[in-house]
This record gives structure tokens, C-alpha cells and sequence, in this order.
């Protein structure tokens, strides 16, 4: 099979290496910095007991010290799973969501040009960061002073500055032997059989170099320093290195940041990600210069289920949230959507940043609504609702325009969503509506503040008193409680059954513990493991005592026994032992899902307590109390331990 390997450098963009070997090893999150893509652990290709095993998800290689095992995501599916090296490519090209492609000699061509052109474009950023500190540099120095972006932050960022000369740059280039026509192939001159000599794209500008995910320039943004020029932001046209509706500027530097958070930002400019980069939102990128469009929002929900697009608060980045809304609708799926932030009318991150700081910043970004809310929000704004006729077109149009969601299970939600919503708003006679009317005999009035409304606040705006039911289940600690007696099984199972450790590591390991003590034991049976000793259930547990852990492991057992949680105990039989903790993991898994939606949905409810909003969070509770006392109701579970089917029950 011959691919190009613009194709592979595809694969490697969209995949991540540490999300590719942390199938097979355990992180050790002693050493281990995943806010800068740097992974650590047992090295899978050799017995060891302390991790000299490297990944690097910036450089996209690994590397054991120990063996001296050395690879890509391709070579670690070869040499770990035995897979050919086609087999790897069509593996990983599928978790990439790439069609594998045809190859042509024309193709081979491209490549070799591809490569070359790398080179070049190299080249031209450090000459643009060359400039930036050099005489010719002092405006462009000043400018970037006056936006309080120090020397350490431009180094990191790699900007410059393209003198205001029509042949510096083609000048430089040509004494490196690189042709006027290479020159013009990677979009840094302007050449053609109607322009006598070829000049300099980019001019009197601060240059914003633009990067693939691996971290190499693949073009620039420029902004003027001139106030007459046509166009203030001036990006690279397209060429083979680059197509701007494929790129998101600042990822290859905000992947491990989001990658470690399970969350990225988005937001309008070059200078609005370094603000959110100085405001401690190192997760952020920016589309270039143009709406998002599908290929970036794929991009975006690679590394995360629900990016945060932040625009600024005035017409046109309302405008433009409701043109990403449109354009993500029909693409959602369970568990990918996006949130909205707005910053303050008249401001960008930069502004906000500098007039109130970054926790200001910070506060915009975890104020982010749902998807589902700004629909709703723009249907109400947009729609004239004071006839029956008109209110009837105002519930069709919202209703086709969630029948456009392309999954059916996402669809079926959006439309409850909306129908308690509606329902909310068409109140019955003499009650008041959410959304600023009383419905009453005489048809729909204006609304009536009730007492605590202020001057400028929207009807929708004021809180409704939670039902006395919704009370009472926020009060229940059932939910915290079955959490916890879940995770004290889990850790008591693997303490009387550590044989189990060498097929359950892995997961044992990234589950995530709510109880700090327990996260505790977790981390010594870990290392007890790793180390190669007590793997014996006495010695692990002398080993334990040993880090003063005995009067923990000693309640643990008293509750297991209490609650007749026979199956946890070193009699069990180990198969019975392997089917509880499996579906207790399982379980624990769900219910940390669960719980995340659970703290969304009582966010919502707090913010605006509608019957949708309170419908959605009941339904949260019930999925989540469904699961207590679910263990091991399995078919034939403790026959193996000698346990009647009666006993069982």
C-alpha cells in the first residue's frame, strides 16, 4: 500500500499518540504532565517496576530508556498489537474519521513539494522573528508593548514582523537558493505573467505564524501596523500546505492543555488566544479569519465532547454564535455538543483582560451556556408571538428547525426539550409565563414583574421557586453515598483479590475516585503492583498496613460484611470476584457520567428553574438512582463461590 505522507502527517494531526498507547500501559501521574502532552509509564515492550517509558504527544513519538523501543502511533500498533503496517494505517485513518486514498505518481510529486515547501515556510518565520527584534522591528515591537504581550510571550507565540519592504523576505529566500516560483507556491510573494518582479505578500505587518498540529508553520496571519491599508488581518492564500477551512490556529499548542481538561475554547482572533493563553486558558484556538466551519468544529470535537466557542457580545459575534449554532445542529451526536460564552458587549478577551484580568476572563468562559439554550434564546428574540396564528408559526418553525438534528436519539431530546419549554410558555389561564406574559381571559398582557425584578432584567431572567419535590431530592444524599460505597467494593476487591491486578490495571488506574483516602490505597496497590511485590492478598495488605492504611482497610472489611457484600472477600471465587468489579467499574463509570450531568443540570435549574429545566434534572436523579444496588444481578453470578441461586437473590 503506498499513501502519501501528507495522509499519515493527517493521521498523526487528528490522533494523539498518548490516547493510542494509553490503551496498553497505566500513566504514572508522578512524572507524568499531561497539560504539556508528556506521558510516563511501565514500558508495555519489557518487564520493569519504575516507568522509563516516554510519550511525547507534541512530538508524537515514543521512546523506552530502558529497551530503547522507538516509534510513531504506527509503530506502536506493529510492534504491541502484530498489525501490518497497512492494517495500522486503515486503523487509525478510521479513528480519524480520513477515507484512505488513491495514489497517483502526480501524488508522489506533490508530496516531494510538500516537503520542500515545510522548509521554506520555516525559514520565513525565523526571518519574520529576526525582524521583530531587530531596528526595523521598533513600531511592530510597540504596538505588541501597547498590547501588553512581553518579549517571553512572543517567543512563545513565534511572531515577527514583515518589514515594509516589497523585497525583504523574497530577497532573503532567494539567498537560500529557493526559487521565486517555490516562493509563490507557499503564498509568501505575489508573482504572475502580468507582474514584472514577484514582491512580498506581506508588508508592514506583525506576523502570527500559523502551525499544523505537529507544530510545524504552515502559513501566516499578518496585521497591519498602517491604518490605510484595505485589509487590517492579511492571511497566507491557500496553498498545498494549507487550506484555512482545515485549520485552527494555536491547536498544536492547546491539545494537551484541552486533552488534560476535557475541554477547549474557541474564540475569534491571533490576539484573543494569546489573551486566553495569559488569562490561564492555555485550551484555546481560533479559527482564521472566516465563520467555523465543519471541518474545524470536527477538529474541535476531537478534543473535546463540548467545546466553548467565546465570542464578543455585540451584534456581530451574536451574529456569528448563531451561524456556528446553525452549522453544528444537524452534526450533533450523544455526548458532543458545544457551549456559548459572550463577553461583554464592545470587548474581546484582550480588552476584558486588560480592564478586569483574567479572572474576568475566566468568569465569561465557565458562564458558558448550552446549545440548547441559545437556540431557545434566539427563537424567542426573533419571533413575534402575540396572535395565536403567530404563535402557532413560532412553535412549527423551532420544531423543524430541531428536526434538522441528524441523530435520531439527540433529536428525540431536543424535541422534549423544547415541548417543556413550550409548555412552560403557553401557560393555562391566570398562571404567569416564563417568558414575560400572564395568560389570562382577555389574551396574552404584558408581563407583570413580581417583586425583586430589576430595572433592565428580562422577565426570563427572574428565578421560579423550585418545586417542593426538586427540594427534597437536591437535599438526598443517596447519590454521594452510592458513589462512594461503589468505589470502597471496587478497592476491597482488588486488596483480597489482587490476581486480578494484571487484567484490570488499566482501568483500574483511570478511574476516577471521589473519596481522597481511597484514591489513596489506589495509588500504593498501584505501585505495589508496579514495583512487582505484593501481589500476594497478605503481603499487599501488610504493605498497606505498613503506609498506616490498616484501620481503613479495617472498616472496609466491617462494611462489606454488614452489607453481606460476599463476593468482595478473599473466599469468593476468583471468576465471581472478575464479574463484580468488571460491572461495578462499568457502573462507576456510568455514574461519574451521570453525576457530571447531574452538576449541569442543577447549574441550569439554578439559572432559570423552568419545568424543562426541572424536568431534565429529575430525569438525571432517576438514571442515576437506577443504578443503586444494581451489582452483580448477573445470570449464574456466585455459583462459582458455591452460593445457591436462593442465596444469590
Amino acid at each position: 500500500m503506498r499513501v502519501p505522507p501528507s495522509f499519515l502527517e493527517d493521521i498523526r494531526g487528528r490522533v494523539s499518540i498518548s490516547s493510542v498507547v494509553g490503551r496498553k500501559v497505566a500513566w504514572d501521574r508522578r512524572k507524568s504532565n499531561p497539560g504539556k502532552g508528556d506521558y510516563w509509564a511501565c514500558c508495555p515492550f519489557h518487564g520493569e517496576k519504575s516507568p522509563s517509558f516516554h510519550v511525547d504527544d507534541r512530538k508524537g513519538r515514543y521512546h523506552c530508556f530502558g529497551c530503547k523501543a522507538s516509534g510513531d502511533i504506527f509503530t506502536f500498533l506493529v510492534e504491541k498489537e502484530g498489525l501490518s503496517f497497512p492494517e495500522a494505517i486503515e486503523r487509525l485513518a478510521g479513528e480519524a474519521g480520513l477515507a484512505m486514498p488513491l495514489v497517483s505518481e502526480a501524488d508522489v510529486k506533490r508530496e516531494e513539494q510538500r516537503a520542500s515547501l515545510y522548509d521554506i515556510m520555516e525559514i520565513a518565520a525565523k526571518f519574520f522573528e529576526g525582524e521583530l527584534q531587530a531596528a526595523r522591528g521598533s513600531r511592530a515591537r510597540g504596538y505588541l508593548a501597547d498590547r501588553q504581550l512581553p518579549v517571553p510571550v512572543q517567543k512563545e507565540f513565534r511572531l515577527g514582523y514583515a518589514p515594509d519592504d516589497r523585497s525583504a523576505l523574497r530577497s532573503h529566500l532567494a539567498d537560500k537558493n529557493i526559487t521565486v516560483e517555490q516562493m509563490a507556491e507557499a503564498g509568501l510573494v505575489i508573482a504572475g505573467d502580468d507582474i514584472p518582479v514577484a514582491y512580498d505578500r506581506f508588508r508592514d505587518r506583525v506576523m502570527f505564524p500559523i502551525r499544523d498540529p505537529r507544530g510545524r508553520v504552515i502559513a501566516f496571519g499578518g496585521r497591519a501596523l498602517s491604518k490605510d491599508v484595505p485589509a487590517k488581518y492579511l492571511n497566507s492564500p491557500e496553498t498545498p500546505l494549507f487550506h484555512k477551512g482545515n485549520v485552527l490556529y494555536n491547536l498544536d499548542k492547546a491539545r494537551g492543555a484541552a486533552h488534560e481538561r476535557q475541554a477547549i475554547i474557541a474564540v475569534e482572533g491571533y490576539v484573543d488566544v494569546i489573551a486566553m493563553h495569559r488569562a490561564g486558558l492555555p485550551h484555546a484556538v481560533a479559527p482564521l479569519g472566516t465563520a467555523l466551519t465543519e471541518d474545524q468544529l470536527a477538529l474541535l470535537w476531537k478534543q473535546a465532547p463540548e467545546p466553548i466557542l467565546c465570542f464578543d457580545g455585540d451584534a456581530a459575534g451574536i451574529k456569528a454564535a448563531y451561524r456556528a449554532l446553525d452549522l453544528a445542529l444537524p452534526l450533533l451526536k450523544p455526548g458532543h455538543s458545544l457551549r456559548f460564552a459572550l463577553l461583554p458587549e464592545g470587548q474581546d478577551p484582550d480588552d476584558l483582560l486588560k480592564s478586569r484580568g483574567p479572572e474576568a476572563v475566566r468568569a465569561v468562559v465557565e458562564a458558558a451556556q448550552p446549545l440548547s439554550e441559545v437556540l431557545w434564546q434566539r427563537a424567542l428574540e426573533g419571533n413575534d408571538r402575540s396572535t395565536p396564528e403567530r404563535r402557532a408559526q413560532f412553535e412549527r418553525d423551532l420544531r423543524n428547525l430541531v428536526n434538522v438534528i441528524g441523530d435520531d436519539v439527540v433529536k428525540k431530546h431536543y424535541l422534549a426539550d423544547v415541548g417543556s419549554r413550550l409548555q412552560a410558555l403557553w401557560q393555562p389561564q391566570g398562571a404567569v409565563g416564563r417568558r414575560g406574559a400572564v395568560r389570562s381571559g382577555a389574551g396574552f398582557q404584558p408581563f407583570q414583574p413580581r417583586r425583586g425584578f430589576k430595572p433592565g432584567q428580562r422577565p426570563w431572567d427572574v428565578a421560579q421557586p423550585a418545586s417542593a419535590q426538586l427540594k427534597r431530592l437536591a437535599a438526598s444524599p443517596a447519590f454521594a453515598q452510592g458513589a462512594e460505597r461503589r468505589e470502597r467494593m471496587i478497592v476491597l476487591t482488588l486488596i483480597n483479590h489482587p490476581e486480578l491486578m494484571d487484567e484490570l490495571l488499566d482501568e483500574f488506574a483511570a478511574l476516577e475516585l471521589t473519596t481522597p483516602e481511597l484514591d489513596s490505597v489506589r495509588t500504593q496497590i498501584i505501585d505495589s503492583a508496579a514495583l512487582g511485590f505484593g501481589l500476594d492478598g497478605t503481603d499487599l495488605r501488610s504493605h498497606l498496613t505498613a503506609r498506616g492504611l490498616g484501620s481503613l482497610l479495617d472498616r472496609l472489611e466491617t462494611q462489606a460484611k454488614r452489607l453481606n457484600e460476599w463476593f468482595l472477600g478473599s473466599g469468593a471465587a476468583q471468576d465471581d470476584a472478575r464479574t463484580g468489579l468488571r460491572q461495578m467499574i462499568a457502573l462507576h463509570r456510568k455514574t461519574v457520567t451521570l453525576e457530571r450531568e447531574l452538576r449541569a443540570a442543577e447549574a441550569a435549574f439554578a439559572a432559570d428553574p423552568s419545568l424543562g429545566n426541572e424536568t431534565a434534572l429529575l430525569a438525571v436523579r432517576e438514571q442515576l438512582s437506577s443504578l443503586n444496588g444494581a451489582e452483580a444481578q448477573i445470570e449464574g453470578f456466585g455459583i462459582a463461590s458455591g452460593r445457591s441461586v436462593d442465596a444469590i437473590g
